[in-house]
């Protein structure tokens, strides 16, 4: 009797975060992949975080007439900011010009797009939003991430490709 009470409780509880997940559009990383410095994969969905621009994977920055890729670094300091902790995002109802779902992803409810803008590691994408601009202002102000190299705006770099 006591097993048939949990086992009802689980599949209640399971049931209830669920649809709990369908309706507030959110999703946990169980299967998470970093794409680059601005799109994951979350359980198979490509995720562009929407307000931000990171460098190009191939984008090269300098400091002290050294050559970094800072599309992999932006990357990595994503990577290591996510770790092994959950990921969760909110999407946004449209998609972006490419296809792909739109959205703010968190840990600990933290936002992974303030952390990367505010750290230098992204722009304000203010084509789109003006949502971080005073986390740009606050990371250039401070000499911080990409602010401390010469570096080339992403928006830029693509129009030359």
């Amino acid at each position: 009797m006591k097993k048939n009470v949990l086992k009802n409780e689980m599949k209640f509880l399971l049931s209830f975060i669920f649809i709990l997940s369908i309706i507030c559009n959110v999703s946990f990383a169980y299967d998470l992949r970093i794409i680059d410095g601005d799109t994951i994969e979350l359980n198979g969905e490509k995720i562009r975080f929407s307000g931000i621009d990171t460098p190009e994977l191939k984008q090269i920055c300098t400091l002290d007439n050294i050559e970094i890729f800072c599309g992999n670094l932006a990357a990595i300091v994503l990577k290591e900011k996510i770790g092994n902790e959950i990921v969760s995002c909110e999407r946004e109802p449209e998609k972006d010009f490419f296809g792909r779902t739109l959205g703010e992803c968190f840990i600990n409810d933290e936002s992974l797009s303030k952390f990367l803008v505010r750290n230098g590691y992204a722009f304000a994408f203010v084509k789109y939003s003006k949502k971080y601009v005073e986390d740009e202002k606050y990371a250039k102000k401070n000499n911080l991430g990409l602010w401390a190299m010469e570096f080339e705006f992403p928006w830029d770099f693509r129009k030359k490709k």
